[in-house]
This record gives structure tokens, sequence and C-alpha cells, in this order.
């Protein structure tokens, strides 16, 4: 089973048809293609629109998840229908389960958020601006964990925007790790178990990383990748 991921491709009406033709052929290198958040530059539905028509009737299902640029907008609700009335499945900590080869894969996906991480991280104390923060990640992470609780699968994969560990974010500012993922998305993760998880948002970050449980973390940020999208095995990455 082959994953095909990118993420942060930040669609604009100048790039309408430019992005496309880099998927030609997919469904010979991939089973699935997950986009990892930052479909967009300012998450206006116009926007929106591009990356419905860019990724339409692909050949291989197509799973997204929203980053930050696609809420500035206020428009999010919007761009996912957009989305998925061009057959794409969008998720908001939730899961879906997709056949292949006789087997069945289950993708948890959401965008997460930020708090730092383990020793070096934002605590549920103080103003209440400051738990809130710390509280909205404690609320994705226990979504993720219940929705891999609850999906059966014979291989599960987790899409994100934020990352899960600071590995992946190697290469930008340490001061702004706070804002580019939490370590309590990983620990949700490591106590259900999956396979893989994907994520975007550290433009100046590194490919690959894992969780304190041992489960593979790869950043698909269109410029770490330096290509339309990487492709990974249940077992090895793929140079394709």
């Amino acid at each position: 089973m082959r994953i095909a991921a990118v993420g942060d491709i930040h669609m604009g009406e100048d790039l309408r048809g430019r992005f496309r033709p880099r998927f030609a052929g997919i469904e010979e290198r991939a089973d699935v293609l997950l986009l990892a958040g930052d479909l967009t530059r300012h998450g206006t539905e116009e926007e929106g629109r591009v990356v419905a028509d860019e990724f339409r009737d692909l050949p291989i299902p197509v799973v997204a998840v929203l980053g930050n640029h696609d809420y500035h907008s206020d428009a999010e609700e919007i761009i996912s229908v957009l989305l998925r009335n061009a057959g794409m499945i969008v998720l908001d900590d939730q899961a879906t389960v997709i056949e292949c080869h006789g087997e069945t894969l289950g993708i948890v996906g959401g965008k997460g958020f930020g708090g730092g991480f383990a020793g070096k991280c934002a605590s549920e104390f103080g103003e209440p601006e400051t738990k809130a923060f710390v509280r909205h990640t404690k609320d994705i992470a226990e979504r993720w964990r219940v929705a891999l609780k609850e999906t059966p699968a014979d291989h599960r994969v987790v899409l994100a925007h934020y990352s899960p560990v600071k590995d992946t974010l190697e290469g930008e500012p340490k001061e702004i790790y706070p804002f580019l993922g939490s370590y309590l998305l990983a620990e949700a993760v490591d106590a259900e178990g999956a396979d893989l998880i994907v994520h975007g948002h550290a433009h100046l970050g590194c490919e690959k990383g894992l969780t304190p449980g041992g489960i593979r973390v790869r950043n698909v940020a269109l410029p770490v990748l330096g290509r339309a999208y990487g492709v990974y095995s249940l077992k090895e990455d793929l140079n394709v």
C-alpha cells in the first residue's frame, strides 16, 4: 500500500492548472493521496475553488485536512464543502477507511495545533487565553486518540497539518516551535498506534522523524519535499 502526500501547496488563481499536470500517472505510483493542509494562501472561497478544481476526479482517493492558512478568512467550512463536492474526503479530527488491494487503510485526520514539546511547552495554567490555547490542542489530541481506537483497519495513518514531533522541525527557528506543533499529538497516536504520521506546516523543517513510541513521521510540506509529492509505503519510503 503506497501513500502519496504533500502539504502547503498554497494555491491561488495564478497557479490554476499549473499543479495538476504533476499528478499525471499518480495511480501508477500510489494508492491514495493525502493533502496535509495549507491548501490555500489566505483561506478564501476563491482559492478553495482553485484547489477543488486542481484535484477534482483524480484516479485515486484524495483525503485532505485544512491548515492555519485555510482558516484565515473564516471560510474553512465553505472550503471544506467545495473540496467534498469535488470528490475529496475532508477530515476534521475524524477517520475514514479506504479499501485497497484487499486490505483496509484507516486514515485519522485533523489540523492539529501548537503548544510545544516536552520540556519546552505551554501549560494549561494562568490566563484564560493561555489555558484555552493548550486546551484546544488537548481536545484535538483526545479526538485523534478516540478516532484511532474506534477505527479498526489493517493499517492506520494519521494526516495532520501541525507536527507531532520536533524532529521534523529541525531547520526552523526554535523560538517558533510552540507554534508549529505539540507533543500531545504524538502522545495520542502512540497511545493507540499507527503505521505513519504525515504533516506539513514547517517549510524550513526536514522530512523524517519518529514519535517517542517509534512511529514514523514525515513532513510533507512542499518546500521540504522539493517535489510534487512524497510516496511512502507502510514499510519504507519510496523514491518517486
